[in-house]
């Protein structure tokens, strides 16, 4: 039976995978972050037909089925190896930490920014797609264009905790999958993560500004000046609760172990 990994080699794993994230090429990162763009909106169009099937005969229990649904597309992001904002926080930012010298921002700032840029470019133009009349299951339209309302009517304050909240459950998602070694355990995870993000639900500002972007190809009280604002909310709160509740906090972890070894 495989003896699970220390904090330490799951670190040296992470730091591997960030270095591999930062050498890709510009052509391959944005090819990368525009496939899980599109890939994360059939998990957001399942929610969305799921939830118009369910609710007019078990109510709330809607919410629950369409949660359960939504991993499927999180599943696919993980077994793909795509790249999506907010997952490659972790592996990136321990490279930059473990590289002695540089804190290698200018690296950093193109790998976020070309991915924020192509999941968002990826998601909307796929969602003109399932935004076509009759590709969707009947009552789909209505489901998505609710949610995309209620997404857009919270407060600032509950729209950031919530971004706070998904950016920590994703970037715990990128480091736990270097824990583990089967494909089935990363299957495990991903699902598990994406159900608990959709049961919130919890804002990834990917996953939350295409579902604000069908509400207004559906026809949903909302305007671009809400996308807008839900994009900045959500990508603040992604940093806040990806980096600094999740990162930086396992960078300490394993740093602090290492010094501790030092001075025995």
């Amino acid at each position: 039976m495989p003896v699970a990994p220390d904090p330490a080699e799951i670190f040296d794993r992470t730091v591997d995978e960030g270095e591999r994230r930062l050498n890709q090429s510009l052509l391959e990162l944005a090819a990368t972050s525009f496939i899980a763009g599109f890939t994360i909106v059939f998990g957001i169009a399942a929610l969305g037909a799921v939830d118009a099937m369910v609710e007019p005969q078990f109510g709330d229990v809607a919410h629950i089925a369409a949660a359960l649904t939504f991993g499927i597309g999180v599943v696919f992001l993980v077994v793909g190896r795509t790249e999506l904002f907010n997952e490659n926080f972790v592996a990136p930012a321990a490279k930059a930490v473990d590289q002695s010298g540089s804190w290698m921002l200018s690296s950093l700032v193109r790998l976020w920014t070309v991915t924020l840029v192509f999941n968002l470019v990826g998601g909307f133009l796929f969602a003109l797609v399932f935004a076509v009349d009759g590709v969707l299951p009947s009552g789909s339209a209505h489901a998505l264009g609710e949610t995309a309302e209620v997404i857009v009517n919270r407060p600032m304050r509950a729209m950031f905790g919530s971004a706070i909240v998904g950016g920590a459950l994703v970037s715990l998602l990128s480091y736990l999958l270097e824990a583990v070694n089967s494909v089935r355990s990363r299957i495990t995870l991903a699902y598990t993560v994406g159900f608990l993000l959709a049961l919130g639900p919890f804002d990834h500002v990917i996953v939350t500004a295409i579902h604000v972007f069908f509400g207004l190809l559906f026809d949903a009280e909302i305007g671009y000046g809400a996308l807008s604002e839900t994009i900045v909310v959500s990508t603040a709160g992604n940093f806040v609760g990806g980096l600094g509740l999740i990162t930086f906090t396992h960078v300490a972890q394993v740093h602090g172990a290492r010094t501790s070894d030092e001075t025995r």
